[in-house]
């Protein structure tokens, strides 16, 4: 997490350190790794991600209750959202990703392990992850239509359709809402079943950043808060700048206000990930060579 931390802002006394992703996976393998060791059966396992995952959304009704104010632990389970919570004169904590929810999605994904299991054929595989994929969309229609539950922000009508249809499916990842993992995780189930039915050299080769997920996601960070430091100083600012300025702003290197338009981004995320990939490439073949390594199946 102190590695993650240092790549997002780039400051080594740690004036800010986000409770982002790695955080919400790290503590919800822990959790998961308690529950495993307690032997529970895979069907208590589903019942508590069901609970978590289809519940956590009632937590909303309380949030909006007149007079409510979440406190560091509340917005450590729950809601979070970017809020900063100081520990030591001048040191925060970034609260991004609560974790209940998180956890809950990752016992899910530990159970539906199963489904990619030698005991489960092909067209079995792809039957469960149509269904899913489809009964988890028609879900998502149905609630987000209604706005009754799944989301703490009702969807409204724009001014164009397509701004509407924005709105629409603009639903809350932090925390992960009910509609959020229904738009997400049914499409992507479908799309499990097309790149596993047409394989081919190019669907082999991006499945390389898949073998090195943690290894990319490292990499990415520093090389893209690197491209950055570049341009920072590309654009005429001095080292003076980004030491003054780290008393005010949590991220080195990086002015509010500058920035690139959406082409560029594209851009610069293409660029990462040519300057990645034979690195990721490297990377997967000495894992594969040196199975052994404990160590290697955690990065």
């Amino acid at each position: 997490m102190f590695i993650i931390a240092l790549a997002w802002t780039f400051n080594p006394f740690y004036n800010l350190i986000p409770l982002g992703v790695i955080w919400a996976i790290g503590i919800s393998m822990v959790i998961l790794g308690i529950l495993i060791r307690w032997k529970l059966p895979v069907i208590a396992l589903i019942s508590i991600s069901a609970i978590i995952l289809l519940g956590h959304n009632a937590l909303d009704f309380i949030e909006t209750t007149p007079g409510f104010s979440p406190n560091f632990w509340w917005d450590l389970l729950h809601t979070g959202y970017f809020k900063p919570y100081e520990f030591a004169p001048h040191h925060f904590v970034l609260l991004i990703y609560p974790f209940v929810p998180w956890t809950g999605l990752m016992i899910a994904g530990y159970c539906a392990g199963r489904v990619f299991s030698s005991a489960v054929t092909q067209e079995q595989r792809f039957r469960i992850l149509m269904y899913s994929g489809f009964a988890m969309i028609l879900v998502f229609g149905i609630l987000r239509f209604s706005n009754i539950y799944g989301d703490p922000i009702d969807w409204t009508s724009q001014s164009t359709y397509w701004k509407t249809f924005l709105n629409f499916i603009n639903v809350d990842k932090y925390p992960p809402s009910l509609l959020y993992l229904c738009i997400t995780l049914g499409p992507a189930m479908l799309l499990l079943i097309a790149m596993e039915k047409y394989s081919n050299a190019f669907t082999k080769q991006i499945s390389i950043f898949g073998r090195t997920a943690f290894f990319y996601y490292i990499l990415h960070l520093y090389l893209i808060h690197l491209l950055a430091s570049i341009a920072f100083f590309a654009r005429g600012h001095q080292l003076s700048e980004a030491i003054e300025s780290a008393k005010n702003l949590p991220f080195l290197f990086l002015i509010p206000g500058e920035g690139f338009e959406l082409w560029g981004v594209y851009v610069i995320w293409f660029l990462v990930l040519l300057i990645l990939f034979p690195i990721c490439k490297w990377y997967d073949v000495y894992k594969s060579r040196n199975k052994a390594k404990w160590w290697l199946r955690y990065l």
